[in-house]
């Protein structure tokens, strides 16, 4: 085999090979486990729920190169509404940050970082809305999802449904990872 064959050959395998062990862009908590049942904490209270309706904390590392922020949102695809339900929407998060406390889906509780915006979700209002499918149905399934977006802000108006902010998010994500936890009544 040509020198130049071999050296093109071994280039190439070290790329493979850097590539396969680069660390994924990944999602954690250590409130929920992935595939677990979420607990009172996560629940609404409200809607016939009486949870706590606090977020977990969640945090993410690996973000790809070029992430200039991030979002998160938390989607039950499960809800009997013909289009799922979003129980949180967060955007505008510095690309600095990686990772958020629990509690931080309070938009009262001044735990969030400054400039950081919490949409609308399917409850009408900002902020974390838990868990509360209806009684007696199936287990529903949520989707908690961070995304690394390529744009510092989505520019967005404050009240945008968690749709046009997910539109957004879509447009501009260069990557995202994400677990799913269940819960039912």
């Amino acid at each position: 085999m040509p020198n130049q064959l071999r050296l093109a050959l071994t280039v190439c395998l070290l790329g493979v090979s850097v590539a396969a062990n680069a660390a994924a862009f990944s999602l954690s908590s250590p409130t929920i486990k992935p595939n677990s049942r979420l607990g009172q904490d996560q629940v609404f209270n409200g809607f016939g729920c009486t949870g706590k309706n606090i977020s977990p904390a969640l945090k993410w590392s690996n973000a790809p190169a070029g992430t200039k922020s991030f979002a998160i949102t938390v989607y039950d695809p499960d809800a009997p509404t013909g289009s799922g339900w979003w129980h949180w929407v967060v955007y505008n998060i510095p690309a600095s940050v990686t990772e958020l406390p629990a509690g931080a889906g309070d938009v009262k509780s001044g735990v969030i970082p400054e400039g950081v915006a919490q949409g609308r979700t399917d409850f009408g209002s900002a902020g974390f809305g838990g868990a509360c499918p209806p009684p007696g149905d199936k287990p529903h399934r949520y989707i908690f999802t961070v995304h690394a977006l390529k744009t510092e802000k989505l520019d967005v108006p404050a009240d945008a449904t968690a749709a046009l902010v997910g539109f957004m998010i879509n447009a501009n994500r260069l990557a995202k990872a994400s677990f799913t936890a269940t819960y039912g009544r």
